[in-house]
């Protein structure tokens, strides 16, 4: 179907190859819009893609969880719900994500069901479709008509689904189908390939760019030959191996560089672009994955990328999520918050009125400015230590990593669930009855 969809469109192919032109490109990206709206639950928290905007949502894909009990194991059912809950919890996540984890409790042929259902039953925010097969993106637009209705998904998205191009130069059977089910539905599409430089792509970034735009624009050229104007987002996921063993390695120099090129690539378009994250290679939420994490992050936040997956969560290069480590990345998520909203100029803001009041041998603790401003005027960590050695060590000498902790718990004690429709239980219940394990 997706050959036939390129040679309808007058693309040369040759084998499984496709060949696009430099016009055929141009015209068809054109196509894609500069910036959309995905809705969710409570239109509060609808979300704007693309343009000045950011969003971030929480890491997607491992298999494993980790916490200060229990170490690594495997992610559970139990586990999935916890990290929505987390998500809707926090201000600074303003997407519930997709497959938070993988609950590798629950059979394969089904599994997608109880992911997405668990978006929209614990969450009030967007959230991401299965793309594991063609079936699976079906049931997926099913779940969000039963929600939003089929006119108003139709109008604008409420699923965000991730495309990932399997480099060197492939979109696999499973990726093509789930494509275009979201494509003839109108659901956008996070187009992103995923390259190891050094692997998957050239040793170097030049050379790893050049293949990376050109994966991605195919992706994007082929959606919008399936669907005129389809809300897409150009996707990147780069990271280099250690050429010495093998491994991925995240939070590299080249890797920022690859970044703010790619998101210069996506504004020549004019197209939205996803690309950073709270990126590590460290196996616990340590020193080693703090640096690696602001590494990626800071950059992600100059470039100011529109939409960023992996924002909170992600440890061991992808391979598990960390519960300590979600808190203590939306730490610093609100510290980036804060830093975003740049500097106030105002009367207020510049306090001029304060400063004559104040003598040289005086100070501003009790002005009114401060007593007025004292609790917004700077960015009030929740978690941190502040405090003296003697406050500290007469407080249990505790670690951040023994704070964010407490402070998962404390979130997962405190949840109340959004209102829900009774009817997708009764949907996701008949489907689950009527699918087949595949093997």
């Amino acid at each position: 179907e997706a050959q036939n969809t390129l040679k309808k469109h007058g693309v040369r192919m040759d084998g499984d190859t496709a060949f696009f032109d430099r016009e055929m490109i141009a015209e068809y990206v054109a196509k894609a819009p500069r910036q959309f709206t995905q809705i969710a639950r409570n239109p509060e928290n609808n979300v704007i893609i693309g343009g000045n905007h950011i969003c971030f949502a929480p890491v997607y894909g491992p298999p494993y969880v980790v916490d200060m009990e229990h170490g690594r194991r495997e992610a559970q059912l139990e586990d999935f719900r916890n990290f929505v809950k987390l998500t809707y919890m926090t201000p600074y996540l303003h997407h519930s994500g997709g497959t938070i984890v993988e609950p590798l409790d629950e059979p394969t042929h089904t599994r997608h069901l109880d992911m997405v259902y668990s978006h929209i039953k614990y969450s009030d925010k967007p959230f991401m479709g299965s793309v594991t097969s063609a079936n699976n993106a079906a049931d997926s637009v099913k779940m969000a008509e039963l929600v939003f209705g089929t006119d108003t998904i139709r109008k604008n998205p409420a699923l965000l689904s991730l495309i990932n191009i399997s480099s060197p130069r492939r979109l696999d059977d499973r990726m093509l189908g789930a494509l275009q089910v979201y494509a003839k539905a109108n659901q956008a599409l996070l187009l992103t390939p995923f390259i190891f430089s050094g692997a998957m792509g050239p040793t170097g970034i030049a050379g790893t760019l050049v293949q990376l735009n050109a994966e991605a624009l195919a992706a994007i050229v082929f959606t919008q030959m399936v669907n005129p104007g389809n809300p897409i987002i150009y996707g990147t996921f780069q990271a280099n191996i250690d050429l010495q063993s093998g491994a991925p390695v995240f939070g590299s120099p080249e890797s920022q560089i690859a970044l703010y090129a790619t998101a210069q690539l996506a504004r020549r378009y004019g197209l939205p672009f996803r690309g950073g994250g709270m990126l590590a290679s460290s196996k616990l939420p340590d020193a080693q994955a703090a640096y690696e994490s602001v590494m990626v992050m800071q950059p992600t936040i100059l470039a100011r990328i529109n939409f960023v997956l992996h924002a909170a969560g992600w440890l061991e290069s992808g391979l598990a999520a960390g519960y300590e480590k979600f808190i203590m990345d939306c730490e610093l998520l609100g510290m980036f918050h804060k830093f975003l909203k740049g500097l106030d100029l105002s009367d207020n803001g510049m306090a001029l009125e304060s400063i004559r009041e104040v003598p040289t041998t005086g100070h501003h603790l009790g002005t009114p400015h401060t007593m007025k401003n004292f609790r917004t005027a700077f960015h009030r960590s929740q978690l941190f230590d502040y405090n003296s050695f003697e406050q500290w060590r007469d407080e249990g000498r505790k670690t951040t990593t023994e704070m964010a902790n407490g402070r998962y718990k404390q979130l997962l004690r405190q949840y109340q669930p959004p209102a829900i429709d009774e009817a997708l239980q009764e949907f996701m219940t008949k489907r689950k009855a009527e699918i087949k394990p595949e093997y």
